[in-house]
């Protein structure tokens, strides 16, 4: 038997967060190295330079054990160090994108474990990724799940998708960023009610309250985080790494020094080869080909 946090329905459709056990033929959590085992990737997009991870734990709502996450981290340096991807999307099911992270996993962990071996420290991954990253984002995103989508640059949402921080449920409070990116997406009153309820959000009330950017019935949604993904990887890669890192200075940096790196970058930006054909282009009233340096 194999111990999970998911979210659950009864017969009823009422959904509950909580713990409990299911049978063998649960796909365990054993990271091999090899293959993927708990993720599809590929490329997608009419020039295939959209890198797309699908999390692919399906009896378990895609639960984040330690091989999956790790898996993510391989596909994303795979895709970080290739020349034709501009952009990633990453995303779950229908059912869920994650409904936690893996309970069974943590739940005999020491605090001198979890402190020294800076427990989940290598989720923060998916953070520092230079090229953009998109969360495809329907059902499910709790705990765990919730806190990886914020990790992403940009959110979309499915029409059914709900948000939530339920740690406290479980005894404990949200460990890869929950408190500090919620908190910076929807303000401290919304992100409190939700980590000490452990309440959740549905699709629109994330728009409205700034944690997703776009809602899409749940069919559509991932081919528009693909068509942003295609319309990012458009851009110059290098110059899209400079815009994405002077937006996340703005969560790190006062207003004054947030101002001072965005100009540095912005004067970088004329050192490239990318900068001039762009203005070039815009001069003669044509399309820039931008070569990435």
């Amino acid at each position: 038997l194999f111990l999970f946090c998911v979210v659950f329905a009864d017969n009823n459709s009422t959904s509950y967060i909580g713990s409990f056990k299911i049978g063998v033929n649960v796909d365990f959590c054993l990271h091999t190295g090899g293959n993927y085992e708990y993720i599809l990737v590929e490329k997608r997009g009419e020039k295939k330079n959209v890198g797309f991870i699908q999390l692919n734990r399906p009896k378990a709502l895609n639960a984040l054990c330690d091989g999956l996450m790790k898996e993510v981290g391989q596909a994303l340096d795979a895709f970080e160090a290739d020349g034709d991807v501009g952009a990633v999307v990453i995303t779950g099911s229908e059912k869920a994108f994650a409904a936690g992270a893996d309970i069974k996993e943590m739940q005999n962990r020491t605090f001198q474990e979890c402190y020294g071996g800076n427990f989940l420290a290598h989720w923060n991954r998916v953070s520092t990724v230079k090229k953009p990253v998109i969360a495809a984002v329907n059902g499910f995103a709790l705990g765990g799940g919730c806190e990886f989508a914020m990790m992403c640059d940009i959110i979309y949402a499915g029409e059914k998708a709900q948000f939530g921080q339920p740690e406290i449920l479980l005894g404990t409070i949200p460990g890869a960023g929950g408190t500090q990116r919620l908190t910076r997406a929807v303000g401290k009153s919304l992100a409190m009610e939700m980590v000490l309820t452990g309440d959740r959000i549905g699709a629109q009330e994330a728009k409205q309250s700034g944690l997703v950017s776009k809602v899409y019935p749940v069919d559509q949604l991932v081919s528009e985080a693909v068509k942003c993904g295609e319309k990012i990887a458009a851009n110059s890669k290098l110059v899209s790494a400079m815009a994405k890192e002077a937006v996340n200075a703005a969560f790190e940096l006062t207003l004054a020094e947030g101002n001072r790196l965005e100009k540095r970058l912005f004067h970088a930006t004329f050192a490239t080869d990318d900068r001039k054909e762009g203005m070039t282009a815009f001069v003669e009233k044509r399309k820039a080909s931008f070569q990435d340096n």
